[in-house]
């Protein structure tokens, strides 16, 4: 057992490092696609990805301790097996059962030979159900068919060449007995998914409710935020590339922060209809709330309302760096008063974005409120 539960304890370190790393590019695709989170979608997509992930580290862990993996075989060693079925008669040969009992059936089910069929069986028939889900209609079965087949080839194919050359002969074999059972599975797999996939939402109704979403023109709070993100980077960008330009100093970084600011947050929105970078990747743009009324003077106050949270804190931060003042006996006090504006302004930010993304959209953020900007997606 342990050898099968090994491969998916890393499976699931790999898991996480992955999500950790994707999860942000994740939901700029979701919002990007559909407009809305839908937390059954994600939790299939990410299942799928782990899935996949189990699969793969089954067939190919544990690695050997040495590259040199022919030193550990025998000059004729064979790595392959092209016969196929022979898994039904090493079934047969080695198994206690007997046919004229019934009660010895279940000693089937302990039995090496068995067992290692029914893995290869089981390891891509879950396979088989996500790509029912994906493909929605059963006229699909073959090409679900054909793809299991492509994936348990890859398997064999990877281990067959031991894993493209890291190691430089096979630690496993290839075998057509593989690439039958694996095959089947995800056919049965594919047939018998309705069965499974009753029990959650269907794609369809998760497809209605982007449809729904899409023509209310609701942009909802989270987008509005990855877009920031996209910004603020879009910012730091630039930043970095006109304190290159800019003369060293101590107003440098000031002046180039403000100068990314002012293009990203203002021009760029001004020239492109009201899209800034973020929001054009997040498919929606920034209008006056008042019809009719021009967006430019609503964009500039956008842009202040950021610049000064961002101008305060920086200050904030600068006094106590000041190298004239680290002499002062009352330098512990400005420390102190510093890290505590910082503070205080991080947490009262941290709870309004948290009171606007957990509004459902009735909350705005105070830059947007201050300004009567409102996204739209027309």
């Amino acid at each position: 057992m342990s050898s099968y539960v090994f491969p998916i304890q890393y499976a699931f370190l790999v898991f996480m490092l992955g999500s950790y790393l994707l999860f942000v590019p994740w939901l700029v695709y979701t919002y990007r696609k559909d407009g809305f989170f839908s937390w059954w979608r994600f939790i299939l997509n990410a299942s799928f990805l782990f899935y996949l992930l189990c699969s793969l580290f089954l067939v190919l862990l544990p690695l050997p301790d040495t590259r040199d993996t022919c030193a550990m075989q025998a000059e004729n060693t064979v790595y392959y097996s092209l016969i196929p079925f022979t898994f039904v008669r090493d079934i047969l040969k080695e198994t206690s059962m007997v046919w004229s009992h019934p009660s010895s059936y279940i000693q089937l089910i302990s039995e090496r030979a068995f067992l290692q069929a029914a893995f290869n069986f089981l390891l891509l028939l879950p396979f088989g159900v996500y790509l029912r889900y994906f493909f929605q209609k059963r006229e699909y079965w073959k090409r679900a068919l054909g793809l299991g087949f492509g994936l348990s080839l890859f398997f064999e194919v990877t281990q067959l060449t031991g894993i493209y050359g890291i190691y430089n002969c096979p630690y496993r074999l290839f075998d057509v007995d593989d690439l039958i059972l694996n095959s089947s599975g995800v056919l049965f797999g594919f047939f018998i998914a309705p069965i499974i996939l009753a029990l959650f939402p269907s794609n369809k109704s998760i497809e209605a409710k982007r449809e729904s979403v899409m023509e209310s023109d609701i942009v909802l709070p989270v987008p509005q935020l990855l877009a920031l993100l996209i910004d603020s980077i879009a910012v730091q960008f630039l930043a970095d590339l006109f304190g290159f330009l800019l003369p060293v100093g101590w107003l440098t970084e000031v002046i180039s922060t403000s100068l990314g600011m002012m293009l990203c947050f203002y021009l760029i929105p001004i020239l492109w209809n009201g899209k800034t970078i973020g929001s054009a990747i997040l498919r929606f743009r920034l209008v006056n709330e008042d019809p009719g009324k021009s967006s430019a003077i609503a964009l500039f106050k956008r842009f202040l309302a950021l610049y000064f949270t961002w101008f305060f804190m920086y200050t904030s931060n600068a006094i106590s760096q000041i190298e004239s003042l680290m002499e002062s006996t009352y330098y512990p006090f400005l420390i102190l008063f510093s890290f505590g504006v910082s503070a205080v302004i991080s947490l009262v930010l941290f709870i309004h974005g948290l009171l606007v993304v957990f509004s459902g959209g009735r909350r705005r953020f105070y830059f947007d409120f201050a300004s009567r900007v409102r996204p739209t997606r027309k």
